[in-house]
C-alpha cells in the first residue's frame, strides 16, 4: 500500500515538475471573422497545453476588417494600444481575406508599419497566410506570394494556414473546411489552422490533439468549444506537419 501511495505521489511530482517548466508566450491575434470564427484564438491556446510551451492568447477583432483599419483605429479598434500595453512575445497579422488579390500593396504597407511596432514593444511578426475562397482555388498560389514576399522583406514568420487548406482539400477532396459561404471557416477548418498555429508558434504539435475542446466560464459552467471525431483530428496533425515539412525542403 506504502509502495502505491509513492508510486502516485511520484507521478503526481514529476507531472507537476513538468507542467511548471512549461513556457509561456503571450500571443495577440490581430484580424476579423477569420480569426474569431469558432474561436481560433482559444483553441490555439488550449491545444498548445500539450506542447512545452503554453500560448496565452488574446485577439483584437472585428467583422470584415482590413490591417490598415486596425492601424488607423476604425470602428473602434484599439489594436495599437493593445500591442503597447500588452507586453506580447508575438503579434498575429490576418488581413481582409482577399486583400492580397485585390490590394496588395496596402497588405505590404501595412505588415511592415505593424511589424516595426511590434519589433518597438518586443513583439515579433507573425503573418496569418490564409486560405482562399472555395470557388476560386487558383487564387491561393497568388496569396501565398503575396505573403511570402512580406514575410521575405519584413524578416517576419508566414504561418502558411493557407498551404495547409490545400493540402488537406489535395488528399482529401471530400474534406468540408469552410461554412456554407464558401469562405469562412468551419469547426474543422479552425482546428486545422489552430494545428498550424501551433506548429508555428511552439515548433511542436501536441502527440494526440483532442478532438474535444471545452472550458469554463466565469460561473464554472463548461462551454464546449467544438467536437470532432478523433480521425478528423488526426488528420489536422498530419496535415499540419506535412505542410511545415513541405515549407522547409
Amino acid at each position: 500500500m506504502k509502495k502505491a501511495i509513492l508510486l502516485i505521489f511520484g507521478l503526481t511530482l514529476f507531472s507537476g515538475l513538468l507542467f511548471s517548466q512549461q513556457k509561456e508566450l503571450k500571443v495577440l491575434f490581430i484580424g476579423n471573422s477569420y480569426t474569431y470564427g469558432y474561436n481560433l484564438a482559444h483553441i490555439v491556446s488550449i491545444m498548445s497545453e500539450g506542447t512545452s510551451t503554453k500560448l496565452i492568447t488574446r485577439k483584437s477583432v472585428i467583422g470584415g476588417a482590413h490591417l490598415w483599419e486596425h492601424w488607423n483605429g476604425q470602428r473602434g479598434l484599439e489594436t495599437k494600444k493593445i500591442i503597447a500595453e500588452g507586453d506580447f512575445d508575438a503579434v498575429i497579422l490576418q488581413d481582409y481575406s482577399m486583400s492580397a488579390i485585390q490590394t496588395p500593396d496596402s497588405t505590404l504597407k501595412y505588415v511592415k508599419l505593424f511589424t516595426e511596432y511590434n519589433k518597438s514593444f518586443g513583439a515579433l511578426t507573425y503573418l496569418f497566410n490564409t486560405w482562399t475562397r472555395e470557388k476560386v482555388p487558383q487564387y491561393q498560389a497568388e496569396i501565398d506570394a503575396l505573403y511570402e514576399q512580406a514575410a521575405s522583406e519584413n524578416g517576419v514568420v508566414r504561418v502558411p494556414v493557407g498551404s495547409a487548406w490545400q493540402l488537406a482539400l489535395e488528399l482529401r477532396p471530400s474534406v468540408d473546411l469552410f461554412t456554407s459561404d464558401g469562405s469562412h471557416p468551419n469547426e474543422l477548418g479552425t482546428l486545422l489552422s489552430a494545428s498550424v498555429f501551433v506548429r508555428s508558434l511552439t515548433g511542436e504539435l501536441p502527440e494526440i490533439i483532442p478532438s474535444l475542446y471545452r472550458i469554463e466560464d466565469a460561473f464554472e459552467e463548461t462551454v464546449r468549444l467544438m467536437n470532432h471525431n478523433p480521425e478528423d483530428a488526426e488528420f489536422c496533425k498530419r496535415i499540419a506537419s506535412q505542410v511545415f515539412t513541405a515549407k522547409n525542403k
